[in-house]
């Protein structure tokens, strides 16, 4: 069973969640504060994270930021009552695999997560590795490596990569790099592939502000020079 980790800290919309995700099949813990979160989330390694940004203590960017630096790749889907942009890139940018915003539907919640945690576990297909350059990713192991160094990705970050190493040297749009690791159905601002692009360049370039493998294509998207 999946174990999901809550943390809103309004009390009211993680009981109201619990029931659906139990009814869909998960594990359920709840926290309140972004202190209380990282207890838990060390603790019990869930799952995934559904993160509210607003939380006393420490906010959820501060949360997703030390999970990331403690090496905890764990999914994180962020909930946001805030509408400016900034707010939802930062998100991405600290390793968030997916936002909602507030007010939503708890049945999209769930979909939403059911769809991060194919897309971390996918088929258990035969053994394949891509190699594109310096660059090798295991899609069965779900695991990435350059020049024969780990890269530690997450799961977006990790689907970028593999899709633009199926293309080498062919310009993939924003919107062709999301549907490849989010799905056709998925709906997102071309700026949120930006955000993951530039996560992963700081991974794999000794230079993220000069790219050497990873570079852009005016006016059409992205691609891997090797």
């Amino acid at each position: 069973m999946k174990r999901i980790l809550l943390v809103d800290d309004e009390t009211k919309i993680v009981r109201g969640l619990k029931p659906y995700f139990r009814q869909a099949g998960f594990e359920v813990l709840g926290a309140y504060d972004g202190r209380e979160a990282l207890r838990i989330a060390r603790r019990d390694q869930p799952d995934l994270i559904v993160l509210d940004l607003m939380l006393p203590e420490i906010d959820g960017l501060e949360v997703a930021r030390t999970l990331r630096q403690e090496g905890n790749f764990v999914p994180i889907i962020m909930l946001t009552a805030r509408v400016e942009e900034s707010d939802r890139l930062i998100g991405l940018e600290l390793g968030a695999d997916d936002y909602v915003s507030k007010p939503f539907s708890p049945r999209e919640l769930v979909a939403r997560v059911r769809a991060v945690l194919r897309r971390v576990e996918g088929p258990p297909p035969a053994r394949e590795v891509v190699e594109a350059g310096p660059f090798a990713i295991d899609v069965a192991g779900y695991s990435a490596e350059q020049e024969g160094r780990p890269l530690d990705l997450t799961p977006t970050e990790l689907q970028f990569l593999l899709a633009l190493a199926r293309h080498p040297g062919q310009a993939l749009s924003r919107e062709q790099l999301l549907e490849f690791a989010h799905g056709l159905d998925y709906v997102a601002e071309e700026r949120t592939a930006d955000a993951h692009i530039k996560n992963l360049r700081r991974k794999v370039e000794s230079d993220p502000a000069k790219p050497r493998y990873i570079v852009t294509v005016l006016g059409i998207g992205y691609k891997l020079v090797v």
